[in-house]
């Protein structure tokens, strides 16, 4: 009988991910050629005092230093991109949001076999839904994406209304000391409770950058939180700002931004009016704790627009699948802690502990056989998840290749679109609903990678 790993290898070596992935994508039309993305190690200035080793993507094969570049892909149109790795370990892309097909996902000994150093993947699929959204590694994650390894993802649909600018904020965290250096990526005690915190905080690899825009203006922000570890509360002061969108899908109806929670893999979508004096401007804020700081401004440029917020019209909404409430099943989902242990060996890094766990069981590690799933789903069928927090931390649980509802919780009166990830809070309790509509092997993880990587990770299995 053939393992997991051994069939992946076999899939690999018979035509790589076209050949799992060219049947979605081909429905769309023409298949383009590849953008080649570039892992790649680098020096970057993060911070005053020293240059720091990263790592990034690239386009093509040119050297690149700065962030991973804003991948920019059309809603039912196919992409198609090379991964080579020119890193010094395995690597993996996961195109975090999209619900594409499974062999495109990324996720090693589980939908595909790890990109050695030296090695390509290439990767096929027709997104479905416009919005933001990102990509990054699942392997070695910790230190990969603290490294530098996460980058945004566009999918534009025409039928979106114009703006006078776009912006897009890639909020990240490095731990970093004296000279730029990199200090212990977590500490035990951190990652068995909320996650070790970076030390120096950044919007697109920058410190409270500042953007200009046109005065009067109305203006697109795109912001995705791809740390590892922090919660934002973020809130916009010197301007009006509405919130058009929530990790992807477009809300019913825009409303004003005052403070709003956002987890690590959860995106913010607002449309800003710009103040109307020359060199005006208005700051983007973190406001969680005691200690409020800026993450980015934005100066008006130039005479005024005079735009209104009255011009905001909702987005088109995406196709996303409505849960028949009536006949779906209800599976129960606990997130808990577990019993400190070592955790297995894995190519793919292993934080040596687990501390966490999905209805009591902790994931294992990214190892060629793999846990059995939470729970097998029955393609077209719709479903119910009790989720649990029984926790006294907040996470943010991302759901691969599938969007859900939220329903219900005893934590919150506002409930969003449809998402792919949930920030529960503490002893938080919510209903989320889905449609199995996509085949494969699901993962389902928070996404404090400390978390994720000692034992909050499972996975569903819909045939």
């Amino acid at each position: 009988m053939l393992s997991r790993r051994t069939f992946l290898q076999a899939s690999a070596a018979l035509g790589g991910a076209f050949a799992l992935g060219a049947g979605l994508a081909a429905r769309a039309g023409t298949t383009p050629g590849p953008q080649v993305l570039t892992a790649q190690l680098a020096q970057a200035q993060i911070t005053v005092d020293g240059v720091t080793p990263v790592m990034t993507y690239g386009l093509g094969d040119a050297p690149h230093a700065a962030l991973p570049p804003v991948l920019r892909m059309r809603k039912g149109e196919a992409y198609a991109a090379r991964l080579v790795n020119r890193l010094d370990e395995p690597t993996t892309v996961h195109w975090h949001g999209l619900r594409i097909a499974n062999a495109m996902d990324g996720v090693p000994e589980m939908t595909q076999p790890y990109v050695y150093p030296g090695d390509h993947f290439d990767y096929l699929f027709t997104p479905p839904d416009a919005g933001t959204f990102w990509y990054h590694p699942h392997c070695n994650t910790l230190t990969q994406m603290g490294h530098g390894l996460t980058g945004v993802i566009v999918v534009e649909n025409p039928a979106d209304p114009n703006f006078d600018a776009e912006i897009v904020l890639n909020l990240r965290d490095w731990r970093l000391g004296a000279g730029g250096k990199y200090i212990d990526p977590f500490k035990p005690r951190h990652a068995a409770r909320g996650g070790t915190y970076g030390t120096v905080r950044t919007a697109n690899w920058q410190q409270e950058p500042v953007y200009d825009a046109p005065a009067g203006g109305l203006v697109r922000v795109r912001i995705v939180a791809t740390d590892v570890t922090r919660i934002y509360t973020i809130g916009v002061e010197g301007a009006e700002a509405k919130v058009v969108a929530l990790d992807g899908n477009p809300v019913e109806h825009p409303f004003l931004l005052d403070r709003m929670d956002i987890g690590p893999g959860q995106r913010v979508d607002l449309v800003l009016r710009m103040p109307d004096g020359e060199g005006a401007r208005a700051t983007l804020g973190n406001f969680r704790g005691s200690n409020p700081w800026t993450i980015a401004s934005f100066r008006a440029a130039g005479p005024s627009l005079k735009r209104h917020h009255r011009d905001v019209a909702p987005l088109p909404a995406n196709p996303v699948a409505e849960a028949d409430l009536s006949t779906a099943t209800r599976i129960p989902l606990e997130l808990t802690a577990t019993a400190e242990h070592k955790a297995t060996p894995s190519i793919c890094g292993s934080l040596g502990f687990t501390f966490w766990a999905l209805n009591k069981v902790p994931w294992p590690g990214d190892t060629p056989d793999p846990i059995a799933p939470i729970e097998e789903l029955k393609l077209g069928k719709s479903y119910v998840l009790e989720i649990a927090n029984r926790t006294p931390h907040a996470h943010p649980i991302h759901l691969h290749g599938l969007s859900f509802r939220i329903l219900s919780s005893n934590k919150r009166s506002f409930l969003p679109p449809p998402t792919d990830t949930i920030l529960l809070l503490p002893d938080e309790q919510a209903e989320v609903a889905l449609v199995a509509d996509n085949p494969g092997d699901w993962v389902i993880h928070c996404h404090i990678i400390e978390h994720q990587k000692t034992g909050m990770t499972g996975y569903f299995k819909i045939i």
